[in-house]
């Protein structure tokens, strides 16, 4: 008796993740996937010689990674509705109808803002592995030598790693259900 495959029309159920936790994408096959978050730096505002400097350094870092990785460009909405509310109080607390006329011009500028579909662009360096230790030592080697080059990195967090597979899932739309959970 042959056994027939069933098609599911649920990402989940094609995709090998069993979780994400503790900064890490756990897949099927134990494999996990993580890296480091880089913030983002305009080197285009510095002077040429540090520019250069910077690209080098690059060059020589992304040069000396002797295992497989991805560098992963990411566009995640930008919330501004605490700031809005801020906002939206400070200009009741205030009196002064100067005052009040620049909170209105800032509130303007943020709905503005907002209604433009504004997004931070993130970057991730990510790589593939089992060994927990090996993991350790690759996130600390990263963060370090970015640093070497200007870039302040940190280990991917969970919510990283959601809006890296919602960019790739869902054409860069957010989910509101969560992440895929394991069983």
């Amino acid at each position: 008796m042959k056994n027939k495959k069933v098609k599911s029309r649920f990402t989940e159920d094609w995709i090998p993740v069993k979780s994400i936790t503790n900064g890490m994408i756990i897949l099927e096959n134990n494999f996990k996937v993580t890296g480091v978050k880089i913030t983002p730096r305009n080197i285009f505002i510095l002077d040429v010689d540090s520019q250069n400097a910077i690209i080098n350094n690059l060059k020589n870092f992304y040069n000396s990674i002797d295992y497989e990785f991805w560098i992963i460009v990411s566009d995640r909405p930008v919330d501004i509705t605490l700031y809005l509310s801020q906002l939206q109080v400070l200009y009741n607390d205030v009196t002064n109808n100067q005052i009040r006329k620049l909170i209105m011009q800032d509130v303007d500028k943020a709905n503005e803002f907002a209604n433009n579909n504004i997004v931070d662009t993130e970057y991730y360096l990510l790589f593939k592995e089992k060994d927990q230790e090996v993991i350790g030592k690759r996130i600390r080697n990263l963060i370090h030598n970015l640093a070497s080059c200007g870039l302040n990195a940190s280990q991917t967090s969970n919510d990283d790693l959601r809006v890296v597979l919602d960019s790739f899932l869902n054409g860069g739309s957010t989910t509101d259900f969560g992440a895929v959970m394991p069983l």
